[in-house]
């Protein structure tokens, strides 16, 4: 079973929420930080994207950076925007999105659990991409934005968070993009007590939905700390990272879409004849397709839209790797008919989140950037925990999470005493 613990965490004024949530530093740049934070001294993009207050040229990656954000949080706690609550909380976190809310627990999650594979990945990591989310906690000693994790439903917790949500929540509004964010804090001890207790013993494990990076980073950082500390014991705050565990079944991935540069030498019509040994091949026409299901793909081509059904005996439905869209098509029809073989480096691919709408894929092919697009049908979230208990892998770039973690509401301290 996992271990997830309650902490004290740093939150900002009710008055001031809307002012310090950010987005998540990692789905913007710099410029688009610094515009996003202008006239709001109390966003949180002041830490987690610092060069925004630094001589513009600054190396997003030096030392100054690192040391203007120690700088912005204390400033931030100085100044009342961040107040630590007084005792360890549990916390539950809404979003909603179209009118269908999702409702999360925000805890430490325990960095052994990942190490010994409890908390489950289905994405490979990048040494190098788990160093870059290190750094920022080395220099801060703290969490500052939380990671998504799934876990299948538990109806006694899910009774404490129907409980909770009926109270009047901590902060409630609806941010610039139009999501809605609800906090509630579970500060009585009896309530906290039985969250931690149902999680050590009903729930075996917990998924990484979104995040995998910043997960083997928190667990590196863990190990790291433990490693310097001669009197470690292991119940550190250093060995609990913040994460928001979602039931699954209230989560809903959405595509993610292809968009390649080129046909691989092909013609259009070369392309549809080869297409034809593996896919049935319908013409749309102008009208923008939405797979309706699985092992259905929309491909625009030319400015006409056309649906492609993959045909029996070309993938595995046994396999839950195989059985996935994304490996029939990368197999079937980007690899063997474009020539694209490694999605995570090729230059002649991109991927656009469903968050986009289909249009996107449309207007990126009509410009002239890109020569062909593929809608795919969105994985199911029993697709993703198939294959975390089996232990593979899924190929880049298969699930997209909407909306994104907001990020300012809570942030977890890792020394137990500061």
């Amino acid at each position: 079973m996992v271990k997830v613990r309650p902490f004290s965490g740093y939150r900002p004024p009710r008055n001031l929420v809307e002012k310090v949530a950010c987005l998540p530093y990692d789905v913007m740049n710099s410029e688009e930080a610094a515009q996003m934070a202008t006239g709001k001294p109390e966003s949180l993009l002041h830490v987690t994207r610092a060069e925004i207050d630094c001589p513009q040229g600054t190396d997003i990656h030096s030392t100054t950076v690192y040391d203007k954000a120690v700088e912005n949080f204390a400033k931030m706690k100085n100044n009342g925007w961040l107040v630590r609550d007084s005792k360890p909380c549990f916390y539950i976190y809404a979003q909603t999105m179209d009118g269908r809310t999702q409702y999360g627990i925000v805890g430490g999650a325990w960095a052994d659990d990942y190490m010994n594979g409890r908390i489950k990945k289905h994405e490979l990591t990048r040494p190098d991409k788990e160093e870059d989310r290190m750094v920022l906690t080395r220099y801060l000693h703290a969490n500052m934005e939380p990671v998504f994790f799934a876990y299948n439903d538990v109806p006694e917790i899910d009774a404490i968070v129907n409980k909770t949500i009926k109270t009047t929540p901590e902060y409630d509004f609806t941010a610039e993009d139009g999501f809605r964010h609800t906090l509630w804090v579970i500060s009585d001890e009896n309530e906290v007590k039985s969250i931690e207790t149902l999680f050590a013993t009903k729930v075996p494990c917990t998924y990484v939905a979104d995040g995998h990076h910043r997960t083997a980073a928190a667990a590196r950082i863990a190990n790291e700390f433990a490693q310097k500390n001669p009197n470690h014991t292991g119940d550190e705050e250093y060995n609990f990272f913040m994460a928001v565990h979602f039931p699954a079944s209230q989560l809903k991935i959405i595509d993610y879409n292809r968009v390649v540069k080129d046909l691989n030498g092909l013609t259009e019509a070369q392309l549809i004849e080869k297409l034809q040994k593996t896919m049935v091949v319908d013409k749309i026409g102008k009208e923008i397709y939405h797979p309706a299901k699985l092992h259905e793909f929309g491909m625009y081509l030319g400015g006409e839209w056309y649906r492609l059904t993959a045909r029996e005996g070309t993938y595995n439905d046994s396999d839950p790797i195989g059985v996935l869209d994304v490996t029939i098509l990368s197999d079937n029809v980007l690899r063997d008919i474009l020539g694209i073989e490694d999605l995570r480096r090729s230059t002649r691919i991109d991927f656009v989140g469903g968050i986009r709408g289909l249009g996107e894929l449309q207007k990126r092919v009509d410009s002239g950037e890109m020569k062909v697009a593929f809608a795919m049908y969105p994985v199911s979230m029993k697709q993703l925990t198939d294959i975390a208990d089996s232990g593979n892998i899924m190929p880049p770039k298969t699930t997209w999470f909407e909306p994104k973690l907001r990020s300012g509401l809570v942030v977890k301290d890792l020394d137990k005493d500061k």
